[in-house]
């Protein structure tokens, strides 16, 4: 294959999206995909319901993001939220935002945005190459020359842009590859780890808590005894782990600290609205009330089903006797099991579970502004395979799609004053 201005090695949101950007601006574009369809991971984003990006302004947006999360400002000044929104829109996708500024598909269906993206690609006659994973990347006297792919074929072109993603899901076709060839030519990797991943308790749980949901509570992380975050909302008991919304949040720190040896700890406050004397006079209230009750009884008052066996158990009370025989130190015990359940963290799902990479590409050796490599000419990264992830929320798809178009308009700008500068030096005399 000869001609091409610009080889994608990827065919997720950043991958897409650069393509697109560089065939408006007058290129010949090919991607390379090694899974049979495009952008499979997308199709599977917010639940199935494709959580797109969020209307959050800059400022806030930036704050969900890791520590490198400032190399992503010339990415965003570039193309925002709003100008992805307008993008689907006029490439026929509706979007409704919802609760906490995230931005859904209208249809409640993300495979609508890949369908959308992939009909995109081809109205502009970018050729897209399925099933077709790339060995490695074809580098010269440090100067990408394209890709080898894994049947031994080469596809040159004048740039090439990777954009595999991560390792998060790695059936959707993020298996790391990418990251694999950004180092064998050079480039400085931030050790991958799974990041919004649900978190694995030392005790293990009992059968009992398997699917349980608990709302409106507030999580706690501790890293070596001292507070690191804090979250308040939604999370859920599922296959012995801690998961839900708010202990995805929390995963992003408590991952990391994990893989340093450092000691990781849970502390959940199942009345975040009570403090401790506010809750001893409901307790007593509620026994006042209701004469007679068992202490069984006034934990279902307290508690949704799934909860009530575990909160005796694990308080050691005995269900069958009557409440009002409770003694100071017993209502104690039920009120530190509300307000401050304590979970040492031992681990965290597989990457199979995890929602995205944290880690990747440094940041230093990728130029913000183009999205180029610092160290290999003619090379540039978007997405995922940089050291950039952010909280859940739509946040972490907007930094693909910035930097993918961010990378397309650049190398198309790189390509096009490469052509003006070489067609200038044949004229002259």
């Amino acid at each position: 294959m000869s001609g091409i201005d610009l080889l994608v090695v990827g065919a997720g949101p950043a991958g897409l999206l650069a393509a697109i950007k560089a065939a408006d601006e007058g290129l010949r574009v090919c991607i390379v995909e090694s899974m049979a369809k495009p952008a499979r991971k997308l199709g599977i984003a917010g639940k199935g319901r494709g959580n797109l990006t969020n209307t959050a302004p800059l400022p806030e947006f930036l704050k969900h993001f890791n520590r490198q999360g400032r190399f992503l400002k010339a990415a965003f000044a570039a193309f925002f939220s709003q100008d992805l929104v307008d993008f689907f829109e006029r490439e026929g996708l509706k979007t409704v935002e919802e609760r906490g500024g995230r931005v859904f598909v209208a249809s409640g269906r993300a495979t609508d945005a890949v369908r959308c993206l992939h009909h995109a690609v081809e109205r502009r006659g970018i050729r897209l190459l399925t099933s077709s994973p790339v060995r490695d990347l074809l580098v010269i006297d440090k100067s990408c020359q394209g890709v080898t792919l894994i049947d031994g074929r080469k596809l040159t072109a004048a740039r090439t842009l990777l954009a595999t993603g991560g390792m998060s899901y790695p059936l959707t076709g993020s298996t790391g590859d990418g990251i694999r060839m950004a180092k064998n030519c050079g480039h400085t990797i931030v050790t991958p780890l799974p990041s919004l991943v649900a978190l694995k308790p030392e005790k293990p749980l009992p059968d009992s808590l398997q699917g349980a949901v608990i709302k409106n509570l507030s999580a706690e992380l501790r890293i070596n005894g001292k507070k690191e975050a804090a979250e308040f909302g939604e999370m859920a008991f599922l296959d012995g782990y801690l998961a839900g919304p708010i202990m995805i949040s929390l995963s992003r720190a408590a991952v990391q600290a994990l893989h340093a040896e450092q000691q990781v700890e849970i502390i959940l406050d199942l009345k975040p609205a009570l403090d401790h004397a506010k809750l001893d006079r409901r307790l007593l209230r509620e026994i006042e009330s209701n004469r007679g009750i068992d202490i069984a009884g006034l934990v279902a008052k307290l508690l949704p089903a799934e909860l009530r066996r575990y909160c005796l158990d694990q308080t050691g009370l005995n269900g069958s006797r009557r409440a009002d025989q409770m003694s100071a130190e017993q209502r104690k015990a039920l009120r530190l099991w509300f307000k401050q359940q304590q979970y040492t963290i031992v681990g965290h799902a597989a990457w199979e579970q995890a929602i995205v990479t944290a880690g990747g590409i440094a940041t230093n050796e990728v130029n913000p502004n183009t999205l180029a490599s610092k160290i290999v000419a003619n090379l540039h990264f978007a997405g995922e395979i940089i050291d950039i992830d952010a909280d859940t929320g739509g946040y972490n798809l907007q930094a693909a799609f910035s930097t993918g178009w961010l990378a397309g308009q650049a190398i198309a700008t790189a390509i096009k004053a490469g052509n003006k500068n070489r067609s200038e030096d044949r004229i002259q005399p």
